[in-house]
């Protein structure tokens, strides 16, 4: 039986309209999300990608000067000392971190009394304030009176500057990043061994696998996806290491300068010093650098990660 013309076309407008209002309704959807990035993300990334061949006076009058700021940032003893400290973060507190919350992870995922109380516990200092934090490690830190000092007196340790200290201060401020970090990795860890079927378990164990056997044998393969989110977000994140550090070293501390982020560089130089076009060009920088690494990351995963 064959459809008249009328018909047909109206039942086509009728599809179209519907796939239109489709449309029109996940644009919606997504829109709040696209204007947010665009606002607070693209247009500050384009503009500060302008401002970095600008130099920028008191008034916001900027003039180009092509590639001065990346010249004299090549030069600059702060900028290779920002970077230094920032490299040795990721590289002492992001595998410690990683291992400590995995352990931690693997610990909560066994039926031991009061997980969820302790899976709190760790997860706490994700939803607290930086600021609280630094405050709190500030005294555990201190010099006079602080808990650190009180407990090592009773070992005949003499007291330290802990923080004030250049010597020690970088040390002490990456022990409150791995601590304060650990919880949020914890979760992604535990929701990832979660996610495993037990039927693995079943078969390894009616092969003979003992628990440890069954760890390195079925948990780890199995959760390499999961460790290579949290490894991603883990060396993104301490690359723009800022706020604890910040909190922690004072600008008048001695330990300042052996503490400094290429972020702290970016903000001293953006708001200290007014020094907003040479501030870009440290911002672009350390973009390139999360844009490699991250390019590198996704190109080796494919050697580890099993998503099978």
């Amino acid at each position: 039986m064959s459809i008249p013309n009328g018909q047909a076309q109206g039942l086509v407008r009728q599809k179209n309209k519907a796939k239109y209002r489709g449309w029109l309704c996940a644009y919606l959807f997504i829109a709040p999300l696209m204007i947010g990035l665009i606002v607070f993300y693209i247009i500050p990334f384009i503009q500060s990608v302008l401002y970095s061949f600008t130099d920028i006076d008191s008034f916001n009058n900027a003039t180009f000067i092509g590639m001065a700021n990346y010249q004299k940032m090549f030069t600059d003893p702060d900028m290779w000392r920002s970077l230094g400290n920032t490299l040795l973060w990721v590289v002492i507190t992001v595998p410690i971190g990683i291992l400590l919350s995995l352990i931690v992870a693997a610990l909560l995922n066994t039926n031991i009394k009061g997980k969820s109380a302790y899976r709190t516990l760790y997860f706490l200092p994700v939803v607290t304030m930086p600021a609280a934090i630094a405050m709190v490690w500030k005294w555990i830190f201190n010099g006079q009176f602080g808990i650190l000092n009180q407990f090592l007196a009773l070992f005949g340790i003499p007291a330290h500057n802990w923080i004030t200290d250049p010597k020690y201060a970088f040390w002490m401020v990456m022990i409150v990043g791995i601590w304060s970090a650990m919880g949020y990795n914890m979760v992604i860890l535990l929701a990832g061994m979660q996610g495993i079927s037990g039927s693995y378990y079943e078969v390894a164990s009616i092969e003979g696998a003992n628990p440890f056997q069954q760890f390195f044998k079925v948990t780890l393969p199995l959760l390499t996806p999961t460790l290579f989110f949290v490894l991603l977000t883990s060396i993104i994140s301490g690359f723009q290491v800022f706020d604890i550090i910040y909190m922690m070293i004072g600008k008048g501390s001695p330990a300042y300068e052996s503490t400094q982020t290429i972020l702290m560089l970016y903000y001293r130089n953006a708001f200290d010093y007014s020094n907003k076009g040479y501030a870009s060009a440290v911002a672009v920088f350390l973009f390139l650098i999360i844009l490699v690494i991250t390019a590198v990351q996704m190109k080796l995963q494919k050697k580890w990660v099993n998503y099978d």
